[in-house]
């Protein structure tokens, strides 16, 4: 790996995980970047899966006591999620590695436009009236768990759209319960992912430090800083990299 492409990772890496403790969207910045250094779609969205797991599961310790108001469904949710998980990852690992390619400037786009309107969503979400619905939380945590497989960026807003629209519960305390099935499905997809995906480990021994490192710098600088700047600087590189590609 030459400098310039460890500076990208380094780069990339560090500012997902700055994004993750802040906005969410870290994806929108790790996935490119490996594609940008010479990796192919499949092994990078393999590679990505497996190195930005650490940060499902430091947020889901950290948002651990939010489960307390969910014990009787989290073993139902966490199966599903699961489920969902294997789909996603045998779809991944299983079609022909052109089916991927093709979708995956837009699933770029189509990952930078949910993050673009997750606040709007999110208001929407804790304002919206009537009864919760179990059929759409069963399906809504199913499909998440087979995107978040196949290709992770807005795994987090899909997920708790689902619930929203499942459990009568302000949004707040529904982000332990979706930090809890991205880490189920980021642990499903990264241990399969590791025993039969074309992993590019260097760039995991990069990458994974450098999210860490950007995690714990955007825990402490998340009361200090605007989240909307880097919610800019995300959706900017993650359109242009969707662009690019079509355009390429």
């Amino acid at each position: 790996m030459d400098p310039q492409h460890l500076a990208l990772l380094v780069a990339a890496g560090f500012g997902a995980g700055l994004c993750n403790a802040i906005a969410g969207g870290g994806s929108l910045l790790t996935f490119p970047a490996l594609l940008a250094i010479g990796l192919p779609p499949v092994p990078a969205t393999v590679t990505n899966a497996v190195s930005v797991w650490p940060g499902y599961a430091g947020n889901a310790f950290a948002l651990r006591g939010h489960l307390s108001g969910f014990r009787p469904v989290l073993p139902r949710l966490v199966a599903i999620a699961a489920v969902g998980a294997v789909g996603g990852t045998v779809a991944l690992l299983a079609a022909p590695p052109e089916v991927f390619t093709a979708l995956v400037p837009y699933l770029i786009l189509s990952a930078t436009a949910l993050f673009a309107a997750q606040p709007l969503i999110t208001r929407r979400l804790a304002a919206r009236g009537g009864g919760p619905s179990a059929p759409l939380l069963y399906a809504g945590v199913f499909l998440g768990g087979v995107y978040g497989a196949y290709f992770n960026g807005g795994m987090g807003i899909v997920f708790l759209t689902a619930l929203a629209l499942g459990i009568d519960a302000v949004i707040g305390r529904l982000n332990g319960l979706k930090a809890l099935l991205a880490l189920t499905t980021g642990t499903a997809a990264m241990l399969s992912v590791s025993l039969f995906g074309p992993v590019e480990w260097l760039a995991v021994l990069v990458l994974a430090p450098a999210c860490l490192l950007g995690g714990f710098a955007g825990a402490r600088l998340a009361d200090r800083l605007r989240p909307v700047v880097f919610r800019v600087v995300v959706i900017a590189f993650g359109t242009a990299a969707g662009a690019a590609m079509i355009l390429t």
